[in-house]
């Protein structure tokens, strides 16, 4: 199988489709209505908590702009929320390329949306392991799967899609927004995608850093192996 190899695409890419799962939520309050105030005609995919808190956000106004991710692909979220996002439909969101008549065909065939942004911060695992006896099950519970994935995808697909990952760069993206009709160019996605690769980076050494300070006895002595 060859990779593909892009030689065409827009730089400005207007923000239609987006698709949010944050659990640090601050911010979504002026967020979510200021993109709406830029384009009324935004869609967007929610899960778990962050649907109901942009539900709550936009009150009566929630059903004409707010799509479960479970009713949007048809496939519900496993018990404890193990899988909400990992969905071929939803990838086919991130990863398509504009000017691929293959990737056009494939949205159409399954229904699919381009998604033009993903806004995702990722389960507290730093925080979590900071706390005073934390068990490695609570660790493991923490490792974020979904997240990473949807932000890495988005990162990677930086000259179509826009990946959002730090709350504190709500107000300098809206001010672009304002500025470029409801799209962000070729530049902004490239420096978000940046940023956003750093997050999982650092996200992901937190991670190994943790695994790597504990012992067998400390694994061992959190589960029972019926033995």
């Amino acid at each position: 199988m060859t990779k593909n190899v892009v030689e065409k695409i827009d730089d400005l890419v207007k923000i239609k489709t987006i698709l949010v799962s944050v659990s640090d939520k601050s911010g979504l309050e002026a967020f979510i209505p200021g993109l709406l105030g830029i384009n009324p005609d935004i869609t967007i995919l929610s899960t778990g908590g962050t649907y109901s808190k942009i539900k709550e956000i936009l009150g009566p106004d929630a059903e004409n702009y707010l799509k479960q991710v479970s009713d949007y692909t048809g496939q519900p979220e496993t018990q404890g929320g193990l899988v909400k996002t990992l969905d071929f439909k939803i990838y086919l969101g991130l990863l398509t390329e504009t000017y691929n008549p293959a990737h056009q065909g494939d949205l159409k065939r399954t229904h699919a949306l381009p998604i033009d942004m993903v806004i995702v911060n990722l389960y507290p695992f730093t925080q979590t392991v900071a706390k005073e006896n934390v068990t490695v099950e609570n660790a493991r519970g923490n490792i974020d799967i979904g997240g990473p994935t949807m932000i890495r995808a988005a990162a990677k697909n930086f000259i179509r899609v826009a990946s959002v990952v730090d709350p504190k760069s709500y107000d300098s993206i809206l001010a672009l927004l304002k500025t470029k009709d409801g799209a962000l160019g070729l530049n902004d996605r490239y420096s978000l995608a940046s940023k956003a690769f750093e997050h999982t980076a650092q996200y992901d050494r937190a991670i190994a850093d943790y695994l790597a300070g504990l012992s067998k006895k400390d694994v061992q002595s959190c589960y029972n192996t019926g033995e």
